[in-house]
Parts: C-alpha cells; sequence; structure tokens
C-alpha cells in the first residue's frame, strides 16, 4: 500500500485536509479532525488496493463483538460480568480476610500487649503502639489486602483477553453525554477496586479536561475499602426489615442499588463539572478493539499484585498507622474529666442529627480519613465508649459477629433511618486520605485535590440531610 503513494503522503494529505479547518475548531476537534481524516484516507486507498481473497468471512472477534457490543447484550453482559467478578471479590475474600484477622488480631494483639506488659512497658506506651497503631494497621491488611489481591488479577484479566475496550465501547455514549471521556469507563470499574488506583489508571485519558473529571467524580465507585461496611448495614437493617425468606436477596439488592446509585451521581457530577468549572469540548474517542487474546497469567499476576495490590496497600498503611495513634489519643486523653472523644460525640451530635446519623458515625469518619476499613470497628469502639460499656481499655478497635455487632448499634440508638443514612453517607462522602494523596500527586494543585474532596462530602451531607428529613416527615 505505501508504495503505491509517496513516503508519507496519505499522513499529509490529511493533515492538510484538516489544518483548512483548525481556524474554526478547538484544539481538541482538531486532533478529531486529523484523526479522522487519516482514517478516511486510509479506508479510501484500502478499498482501491487490498482485495482479500475470502471477502465476507468474518473472525471469531468479529462474531464475539457482535454480541458483547451490541445494543440488546452489551448493558446485560457487561453487567454480569463485573457484578461475578466484585461477588467473586465478596466471596472469596471472606475466607483470608477472617483468617488474617485471627492471626493478627485474635492472636497477635494479645500475644504483643502481654509480652509489652512483662517488658515493664508503660500502660499508656503498650495502648499506643498496640491498640493503635499496630491494631489499625492490622486492619487495614486483613480487610484491604485479600480483596485486592482477588479484584486486582481478575480486573487484569479482563483487560489482557480483551474485553475491557468493550465495556469503554459500550459505555463511551453515556460518558460523552454527560461531558465526559469514554475511557473514564475503564477508570471507573477499577475505582471499584481502589480509589487511589482508579485515579492513577487515568493517565490513559489524554485530554486534560477530561482526565480532571474522571479524577474527581472517581470516588463515587464503590471501593474495596467501603465495600464490608455497606455489605453489613445491608444485613443487618435491609435484611431485618424484610421477611426472612427475602432478607438475602434484599441485602444484595440493597448494596447493588448503592452501587449503581454511585454511577448515576458520578455521571451526573461529570455533566455539572463538564458545563461548570472543567467547561470544554468532548474530546473524540477513537478506540480500536484488540483482537480477544489468552490471557498472559504470570504476567497478568505480577501486574496485578506488584504494580497494583502491594503499591496501594503500602500508600493505605502509611496512612493507617497514624490513624489508629489519634483514634487511641482521643480515647484515652482526658480534658475537664472525660475523654476527647467524648467532648468532639457531643459537639457532632446536633449536625449528625439533621443528617439521620448521631455524633459516633461522624467523628468515626473523621478518624478514619486515612483508612475507610476502620470506619465500623471504631464506630463499635466509640459506641461501647459512650454507653460505658467497653469491659476493658478505651480506645481498642472492636470487630464482632453481626449478632453482637447488631446489639451494640441498637444501644447506640440506630434504627433502620440510620442504617439508610450510614449506606448512603459511605458512599457519597470524601476519600480517604491514601485517594486525597493520590489525587495531589496526579493533578499538582491544591484547588482540585480539595474540589475532589468537598464535592462528594457536599453530596452526601446534602443527600443524607433530604432522606432524614423525609424519613421523619412521613413517619
Amino acid at each position: 500500500l505505501l508504495s503505491r503513494y509517496p513516503r508519507g503522503g496519505f499522513l499529509l494529505s490529511a493533515r492538510d485536509f484538516a489544518l483548512r479547518k483548525l481556524h474554526e475548531q478547538t484544539e481538541e476537534e482538531a486532533e478529531s479532525l486529523i484523526t479522522d481524516a487519516r482514517y478516511g484516507f486510509i479506508s479510501g486507498a484500502l478499498k482501491e488496493t487490498y482485495f482479500p481473497k475470502h471477502t465476507g468471512k468474518r473472525t471469531l472477534t468479529d462474531r464475539i463483538d457482535d454480541i458483547v457490543t451490541s445494543r440488546l447484550w452489551g448493558f446485560p453482559i457487561m453487567l454480569l460480568l463485573l457484578g461475578g467478578v466484585f461477588w467473586l471479590t465478596i466471596i472469596g475474600s471472606n475466607y483470608p480476610s477472617s483468617l488474617l484477622s485471627d492471626i493478627l488480631v485474635g492472636t497477635l494483639h494479645p500475644f504483643l500487649k502481654t509480652t509489652l506488659a512483662g517488658w515493664g512497658s508503660p500502660w499508656w506506651l503498650t495502648g499506643f503502639l498496640i491498640d493503635g497503631v499496630y491494631l489499625s494497621t492490622v486492619w487495614v491488611v486483613s480487610v484491604m489486602l485479600p480483596p485486592m489481591a482477588i479484584f486486582f488479577p481478575l480486573f487484569t484479566l479482563l483487560e489482557d483477553f480483551g474485553y475491557l475496550p468493550r465495556v469503554a465501547f459500550n459505555l463511551d455514549e453515556l460518558f460523552r453525554r454527560s461531558g465526559a471521556h469514554g475511557k473514564q469507563a475503564l477508570t471507573m470499574s477499577m475505582g471499584f477496586g481502589c480509589n487511589a488506583a482508579g485515579v492513577v489508571s487515568t493517565r490513559i485519558i489524554d485530554s486534560e479536561r477530561e482526565r480532571l473529571i474522571a479524577i474527581i467524580t472517581n470516588n463515587f465507585s464503590l471501593c474495596n475499602g467501603r465495600w464490608p461496611t455497606q455489605i453489613l448495614l445491608a444485613s443487618l437493617f435491609i435484611g431485618a426489615a424484610v421477611p426472612t425468606a427475602y432478607a438475602g436477596l434484599a441485602s444484595i439488592g440493597a448494596v447493588l442499588t448503592i452501587v449503581l446509585l454511585g454511577i448515576g451521581v458520578m455521571f451526573a457530577s461529570s455533566w455539572v463539572l463538564s458545563h461548570t468549572v472543567l467547561r470544554g469540548e468532548v474530546s473524540t474517542f477513537h478506540l480500536e478493539l484488540p483482537p480477544y487474546r489468552p490471557p498472559q497469567f504470570w504476567r497478568t499476576l505480577y501486574t496485578s499484585v506488584i504494580d497494583r495490590t502491594l503499591i496501594v496497600l503500602w500508600r493505605a498503611l502509611v496512612f493507617s498507622a497514624p490513624a489508629g495513634a489519634l483514634i487511641w489519643l482521643t480515647c484515652n486523653v482526658h480534658i475537664g474529666g472525660e475523654s476527647v472523644a467524648a467532648h468532639l460525640i457531643r459537639l457532632l451530635d446536633t449536625p449528625g442529627y439533621f443528617m439521620g446519623l448521631n455524633g459516633v458515625i461522624l467523628l468515626a469518619y473523621l478518624l478514619a480519613i486515612p483508612a475507610n476499613e476502620v470506619v465500623i470497628p471504631t464506630v463499635l469502639m466509640l459506641t461501647t465508649l459512650v454507653i460505658g460499656s467497653a469491659g476493658g481499655d478505651a480506645g481498642v478497635l472492636m470487630e464482632g459477629g453481626d449478632a453482637e455487632t447488631f446489639a451494640i448499634l441498637q444501644s447506640g440508638g440506630w434504627t433502620l433511618m440510620t442504617g439508610v443514612c450510614m449506606m448512603l453517607f459511605c458512599l457519597l462522602h470524601h476519600p480517604c486520605s491514601t485517594t486525597i494523596y493520590t489525587i495531589y500527586k496526579e493533578t499538582h494543585s491544591i484547588r482540585w485535590t480539595l474540589l475532589s474532596v468537598l464535592l462528594p462530602l457536599g453530596l452526601g451531607i446534602i443527600t443524607t440531610v433530604i432522606v432524614a428529613g423525609l424519613w421523619r416527615f412521613l413517619s
């Protein structure tokens, strides 16, 4: 083909064609014109010079694409596959998470406390290091590591197999209508594993404006640090509100509703951003669908474990250790005969009431900014502190079975409304410190970092206030 034309002629002709209209176009539109002209010229040249021996023969990739990218089956297959990945992640991570928790929390935690006490360590140093720093860190490991070790390899397998570009193809029109880029479908999916990883993955978007939209709205993808909270609350409150035979179905439906609500808020927020602070033309998404191919197992394992899981986990650990120290200090440093935590809970009770929550929940979210995984343990610990039934050292993160957890929350005044508002706020609230730090590293801007924090937090407050107000009015 190239021998029939001057060297580079088809590129120069395309560029000349596009440059004639540059004075009427934006930079992104001009780039799109150049790309369109190149593809058009090459397509015409191929029709004149290339005659395949077997015309009309369709490859296996073509036949599969007719199904997975069709208007009828594309979205159901996509939801089924991604739902299967989420299900495998949740179910598959339960056992290793429980095992790690039994070893790191159930066995090593009391052993380390006893050992330090035997060495003559003062109570405050033992509590600060073991009940604070150590317990918070290992809690993050036991909750984050198994889901990431399952989700990221599965996600990378779909990527290597060639299916994820089809997901972007299916969602391109929806993102285009919201003023975002079609590749945001991929960064959104990555955010379901970890929002920090989702933010990093926005590097695949060339347009700076659309990349910022993807970064700011990625927090609306429910990361694995928030999955346990949603599942627990759905089981304890939504499942308990329906007949026993439908409890499991109701719980799953509630969690899926939260996930779909997050996706809807992502589209809406993208549209608002693209029409306000990030105005601009939507760049054309030229996507070449690669052929399906067998994934390379070892490369997939290395990419998902080393480049994604361990790096994200390390960042989470860096921030979780100070969180544990802060939690312990707020419960054990006293002012005027009361702990700092008690003062803060009383201060936050008023805004918590209007949001359908309470001061304990708001304080738990403030203390758990470094790691969403410790929100429920912190809530349980603060609740027992408030009702005076800790039964041990103050500031020790707690865990327990569903029945024990439900009893503690009920004693703290939780109702069905509290559980629903908590699920909404869990979805719509500020990112964890790992994600905040990653956003700053990717944008190098305090302005966009603050917007990434304040936008979901503001939506979370407004949404819970409206829901709680309507709930009380209708009741």
